[in-house]
């Protein structure tokens, strides 16, 4: 095994150019792969935590909203918060709804404890006659504290309100298509006195809203959880993490593919040398092993590496996010989660790669017959 190892250090001592850039391959692939996953797992929670500042974990829909149905029981992590939601076209001008503004706004009526819903929201200026915007929402209509703003319902019943405070999740869609006001300005709008459309809950554990709710209901609810209503979009988003790390092993896998020609290329300019080895005593398995752990230590060397690179760049953008438009992104920027299962995995993968790589020109320098190269 010294032997092996002797010529094999040697060999790329002699080939630095080529052992440097075989090894800075495979590296930059590992780097850019970790740094992906290290982003996609950021955009995945940080959209997630936006999201859950202004939805309740679990949603408990009222069969039958035009009368007040039983409150539910406490779950754990909060008691349940009675609401009314509708979508009104916002007015600051007070002139009936202007054509530039096209799009409705998301009205939640918080009846007593509905605060405590949304901890992450300042709501505690929220009383009766007045209204909390998302600061998207509040952008485009020009609204601000201590402005007077108008809502008209579907069947133009106006009612009046006052910006109390605005919101930010985080969340561009939410930011600007969500309001908040007091329970009762909402069955106003609605000419409903006495509808309830729900209860909205919070749990501690937000994993746990499938079982919880499904425990809640009773014959009185349909609940809707938070994973149920955004399912699409959570899809959606597990589905391009998976893309997204196949295309960037492409990467790793070039990387190694150029790294096994560069020692394929090695064992044909040393094909004489090998030649004279076996004539000299040296085994067929040991030169063949050679070429084989020179590819394993260029291998190992440049996953190390992209581990180290990969690290640092998602240290990097986590200590100062990328700011990204939310228009098109739903969030505002980029964050980044550094999970080491990650890291594990893509070495473990990228490591098996690397030696189905090395076995090509340990293949071809077993084939090297010493008679016929001497003749």
């Amino acid at each position: 095994m010294r032997f092996v190892w002797f010529l094999a250090l040697r060999h790329l001592r002699h080939r630095r150019t080529q052992s440097l850039i075989s090894l800075l391959g495979v590296a930059v692939g590992i780097m850019v792969l970790t740094t992906a996953l290290s982003l996609t797992n950021g955009f995945i929670k940080g959209l997630v935590e936006a999201t859950l500042k202004a939805v309740p974990h679990i949603y408990l829909q009222s069969l039958n909203p035009e009368e007040s149905p039983p409150t539910p029981p406490t779950p754990p992590g909060g008691g349940p918060g009675p609401g009314l939601s509708d979508q009104s076209p916002p007015d600051p001008q007070g002139r009936g709804w202007p054509q530039r503004w096209g799009d409705f706004a998301t009205l939640i009526g918080l009846g007593e404890g509905g605060q405590a819903v949304y901890p992450e929201l300042d709501l505690g200026q929220l009383k009766p006659g007045t209204i909390v915007l998302g600061s998207a929402l509040a952008r485009s209509l020009g609204a601000y504290p201590g402005d007077r703003l108008f809502l008209v319902s579907i069947n133009q019943k106006r009612i009046e309100l006052r910006v109390v405070g605005t919101f930010q999740t985080g969340n561009y869609l939410l930011d600007a298509g969500f309001a908040f006001t007091a329970l009762q300005d909402v069955r106003a709008l609605m000419e409903a006195p006495s509808a309830l459309s729900g209860y909205q809950l919070r749990l501690r554990d937000a994993e746990q809203a499938t079982q919880v709710g499904q425990a809640l209901a009773g014959s009185h609810y349909f609940p809707q959880t938070w994973q149920s209503s955004n399912r699409t979009l959570i899809e959606q988003l597990a589905l391009q993490k998976r893309v997204i790390g196949i295309v960037v092993f492409l990467i790793v896998v070039v990387a190694a593919l150029g790294m096994a020609s560069v020692l394929v290329l090695t064992v044909i300019e040393k094909t004489p040398d090998i030649a004279l080895l076996r004539v000299m005593g040296a085994r067929a398995n040991q030169v063949a092993g050679v070429f084989a752990l020179e590819g394993l230590v260029l291998g190992v060397l440049g996953i190390a590496l992209g581990n180290l690179l990969g690290f640092g760049l998602s240290s990097y953008f986590a200590w100062r996010p990328v700011e990204i438009p939310g228009e098109l992104y739903f969030l505002t920027r980029l964050p980044v989660e550094i999970r080491y299962s990650d890291f594990i995995w893509v070495s473990a993968m990228s490591l098996l790669v690397v030696i189905l790589a090395s076995l090509l020109p340990l293949w071809r320098a077993l084939r090297i017959k010493p008679g016929e190269v001497l003749r």
